[in-house]
């Protein structure tokens, strides 16, 4: 689905990305981990045509790097931002509508269904996106990207600040997006969540990639978590 080849990024004259090589297949859930500052963010934001790219990303055995984000998503990669990139003024149900590509046929999402997993947005469906709390939000940004029904999706911290049982939702809807044929690549801080839901696990450091393995390698490997996500 995704294959990612030396894949450098700048911002000004620092060298953020140096080097990146990962991939992600289809159907599958794969976190990128690490502690802030090395480049998370930064790599989706690059695979998103946010920030300009010097390498190979290969989505779907089309080359991406180089076209603009809109160019991007119409290809299916959906993108869900760490700033929850809502319309404040807009309802929930308008910020949903949103989400639907042009003349897009029905896709593997309907608002209904959006409603029905996360009952909160359903019972504020005329509401301003603004007046949501933070975990709503993100439910509804995460809906939202859906609703142009993605190949892909990459979603930037979607845990933070949130409550535990706002979490548990989002885990879940991680793991059914994936049922549903759709790849995820999580940028996640916590170890917890990613090592439930994940079928692989990169750690980057310092602008690369310096672990790959399965959650169940990742928990033997002491001196990794240690030296690249422990604080």
């Amino acid at each position: 689905m995704l294959k990612v080849n030396d894949l450098h990024a700048f911002y000004g004259k620092s060298h953020i990305l140096q080097g990146v090589n990962f991939n992600v297949a289809e159907g599958e859930i794969v976190s990128l981990l690490g502690r802030n500052g090395v480049g998370r963010s930064t790599t989706v934001k690059t695979l998103m045509g946010e920030v300009e790219p010097q390498g190979s990303i290969l989505f779907k055995g089309i080359e991406i790097a180089g076209k603009k984000s809109f160019e991007i998503a119409h290809l299916g990669l959906g993108y869900v931002p760490e700033n929850r990139d809502i319309f404040p003024t807009l309802t929930v149900r308008q910020n949903l509508v949103l989400g639907m590509k042009s003349n897009q046929p029905q896709g593997r999402w309907n608002i209904e269904e959006m409603f029905s997993m996360f009952p909160n947005l359903a019972e504020r469906a005329d509401v301003p996106g603004g007046a949501l709390s933070g975990g709503e939000q993100q439910m509804l940004c995460m809906c939202r990207t859906l609703m142009g029904d993605p190949d892909m999706i990459m979603i930037d911290e979607p845990t933070e600040g949130l409550a535990p049982k706002i979490v548990a939702q989002l885990a879940k809807l991680l793991q059914e997006i994936a049922k549903r044929g759709v790849s995820i690549l999580l940028v996640e801080q916590k170890l917890s969540i990613a090592l439930k839901i994940s079928n692989r696990l990169y750690v980057m450091g310092h602008g690369k990639i310096v672990y790959e393995g399965t959650p169940a390698s990742l928990l033997q490997a002491d001196d990794v978590r240690s030296e690249w996500l422990e604080v």
